[in-house]
């Protein structure tokens, strides 16, 4: 990988000329399928040196970010459904969360490849966000309910039923709230462990008013919180991404530049830049999350709708022509 110093900021104007001219490195499984919107889920452990996908062909596979060659990744078998979303636990290298359309969701020591639990029958599950503590996760199915699972325990700690179509979730970094987007363009903001609205009105005509964020003219599909908690970042099917200020809840800014639905969003380390994937364009888009400005489209051979950049450098994880591809700094091993 072409190298950037770790842990410093770039300036945009920079940025906007380094990143499309770094070459990808490419993490080439041939044993799996090659069509472009196989893999499902990409995910980076706290330290930033291993990768996850979860791909449409069943393939649950944990990679080197430093050794792209195939042998040197792990492949966690089991699942017999297509691997929907994958998380690592923020506070452990190694322990991964795997959440598969086949209603199992599986928790994994990687180093040893075993799993540690699983829970079942929870229906066609395809979100997942691990509480920053680290104690447990929450996990969405295709009916609109979320659960509460933990990696110690067979059956949920808790189930809560949507009141709408619930399509992807988030944590706060205190644990204490959780964001899910919703099919009417909305995010919910939700207390944890209750999950109860966060902020209500007390309207003369309408009693208990739950506060929405309401920034997208159809579906919401995807969310991310500002690595400081400046902004939290919602993308929509209407091809926009909105950036919510976190103290009042106003939309500051959107940046309109992506093309297609925003399957997915990720904020830099330093949460200077988010980048947005869709299946649909020609490649990933980068934005200044400060001013919206659009900075630079880096290409790719096929749309890229699944992208996730390093918890510690400027690094882009994304997939390409079904495969994992990175571009960015290295982490610096051999």
């Amino acid at each position: 990988m072409a190298r950037i110093a770790p842990r410093t900021s770039v300036a945009p104007e920079r940025l906007k000329t380094l990143i499309p001219s770094l070459k990808p490195t490419i993490y080439h499984d041939p044993g799996t399928n090659k069509t472009p919107n196989n893999i499902r889920t990409i995910a980076w452990n706290p330290l930033g040196n291993y990768i996850a996908t979860g791909c449409l062909d069943k393939t649950l596979r944990v990679w080197n970010a430093d050794k792209p060659n195939v042998r040197q990744s792990t492949e966690l078998k089991g699942h017999t459904a297509s691997i929907e979303k994958v998380a690592f636990n923020p506070v452990k290298e190694l322990e991964l969360c795997s959440v598969s359309s086949d209603g199992v969701v599986r928790f994994w020591d990687v180093k040893s490849k075993q799993v540690l639990n699983e829970i079942k029958g929870l229906g066609e599950t395809f979100t997942l966000a691990w509480a920053p503590h680290g104690g447990c996760v929450v996990v969405g199915n295709k009916e609109d309910k979320l659960f509460v699972l933990s990696s110690k325990q067979s059956i949920p700690i808790s189930t809560h039923q949507q009141p709408v179509q619930t399509n992807n979730i988030t944590f706060c970094w205190s644990s204490e709230r959780i964001f899910t987007t919703t099919g009417d363009g909305k995010t919910r903001i939700l207390l944890f462990p209750s999950f109860e609205p966060a902020y209500q009105f007390d309207y003369k005509d309408e009693q208990d008013a739950e506060l929405l964020l309401a920034g997208h003219t159809s579906s919401c599909i995807a969310v991310e919180l500002h690595p400081f908690n400046r902004y939290l970042a919602t993308g929509g099917t209407d091809s926009l991404i909105a950036l919510w200020e976190t103290t009042e809840w106003n939309c500051v800014r959107t940046a309109t530049k992506m093309t297609g639905p925003v399957r997915s969003l990720s904020f830099s380390f330093d949460g200077l830049y988010i980048v947005g994937g869709s299946d649909e364009g020609a490649g990933m888009e980068i934005f200044n999350s400060e001013t919206g400005e659009h900075l630079c489209t880096y290409k790719t051979m096929t749309p890229s709708s699944v992208v996730a950049w390093a918890p510690n450098r400027y690094a882009i994880a994304y997939a390409d022509s079904g495969s994992l591809r990175v571009i960015g700094a290295s982490t610096g091993g051999k």
